[in-house]
């Protein structure tokens, strides 16, 4: 293969991280204050605060499932332009918002919109990126999300607390709007639809790919589940411990996955996602146990760098995972059910700690949260196991066929 083919950071690369980046950011920094603004301004129970994520999460859920058969018929450029178009109108409408039922409404038109663009984005991205550099592709892409989810809540809080709300939603608006001329540039230049064969040898569709697809799937949600522990409840802790600067463990943690990413991209190519997904699930256990004990801001380092060395190797491993498991046409499949399981997890993680943290306190919630990881480590270890040991068995019954006969 020449090494053109093999090139990696092409300039359809670039812009697609780019424009993933502006995407996620401008949902990040209004995933972490618009349920501030909502109980503060709009006087909302805390029922209706946790619906302003979860109807979210829900939406842009449903927005995926039809995004995907949409990605097989080549619709990539529609789903970008409409989904970022009804984002738009979503975060304009919510200057005028009067009432939590409003806000609401706006928060399932979002999350709509949300989903068909972050369906198109990593699907076009893994059309670009050369086969044998997918684990290292998808890893300096997933960096876009990462980081995103972790500058976005800084800069949105930033935002409400400081100049308003109404700044808070141009900044979210400017960085939608940056993503158009980023893809009109793509639209001319990608090619309809990417050719490579597949890393790994799949046959047949439809139920056959779901299954291949389910134990990544279960696994990204049960690594979810912590992250929305962190996203929802982390300036609680904060007020709870008395500790004044808790929005830097988001920066610590970015810190942690610029470091990582590279190298996690790598490894996944040489030796597989259990080289990452084993001894990250024991780096997010460590962070999430250090979080709990923290009483100084000095103290958030080391718990952010564990936490952000494990969630940066392991997510994009997952999502590499998923998009070698399936035929090319179906990357767009295999996305949604990335995010879909990602958002699924941020939800359900946020309203079962929630309930924890009712009954005890945000410490000891965070201490429960380490139930997740282990729980990923209990599911997958005897799968990694299996599939090793078959290998083996496998390897040893093709040197004895090849064993010539005395």
């Amino acid at each position: 293969m020449s090494n053109s083919t093999e090139r990696l950071w092409t300039r359809s690369f670039i812009i697609l991280t780019l424009c993933n980046l502006l995407l996620f950011t401008g949902l990040q920094m209004t995933l972490s204050t618009l349920p501030a603004y909502a109980e503060g301004t709009l006087n909302a129970s805390s029922v209706q605060v946790s619906l302003v994520t979860s109807l979210f999460a829900l939406s842009a859920i449903a927005s995926r499932l039809f995004s995907a058969k949409a990605m097989e018929k080549g619709g990539r450029n529609l789903l970008i332009f409409l989904g970022l178009a009804v984002s738009l109108a979503a975060v304009a409408g919510y200057y005028f918002a009067g009432s939590i039922a409003v806000l609401l409404l706006l928060r399932m038109l979002f999350g709509i919109g949300f989903g068909m663009a972050s369906t198109a984005f990593p699907t076009m991205a893994s059309d670009v990126i050369p086969i044998r550099r997918m684990g290292e592709g998808m890893g300096y892409f997933g960096l876009s999300t990462s980081l995103a989810m972790s500058a976005g809540p800084l800069i949105g809080l930033s935002l409400l607390q400081g100049p308003g709300f109404g700044s808070l939603l141009l900044g979210t608006a400017a960085a939608l709007a940056l993503i158009f001329p980023l893809g009109f540039s793509l639209a001319k230049s990608l090619p309809a639809q990417h050719k490579e064969p597949a890393a790994l040898p799949v046959a047949g569709s439809g139920a056959g790919a779901y299954r291949r697809l389910f134990l990544p799937c279960l696994l990204n949600f049960l690594l979810s589940i912590s992250y929305g522990g962190l996203l929802g409840f982390l300036a609680l802790y904060g007020t709870e411990r008395h500790l004044q600067h808790i929005a830097y463990f988001f920066l610590f943690n970015a810190v942690a996955i610029v470091i990582i990413r590279p190298l996690s991209g790598k490894i996944y190519d040489r030796f597989g996602p259990a080289a990452l997904l084993i001894p990250g699930s024991l780096f997010i256990i460590g962070g999430l146990l250090l979080l709990s004990f923290a009483s100084t801001t000095a103290a958030l380092f080391p718990a952010a760098l564990c936490y952000g060395v494990g969630f940066g190797s392991m997510q994009p491993a997952l999502q590499t995972w998923m998009i070698q498991s399936v035929e090319p046409r179906q990357r767009g499949l295999a996305n949604g059910m990335f995010f879909n399981s990602l958002d699924l997890g941020v939800a359900i993680g946020s309203m079962l700690l929630g309930a924890v943290a009712l009954f005890t306190s945000y410490a000891v919630m965070y201490r429960y949260s380490i139930l997740a990881p282990a729980l990923l480590l209990a599911v997958y270890l005897p799968v990694y196991a299996s599939r090793r040991n078959h290998k083996r068995k496998a390897a040893i019954q093709g040197s004895l066929d090849h064993t010539p006969a005395k």
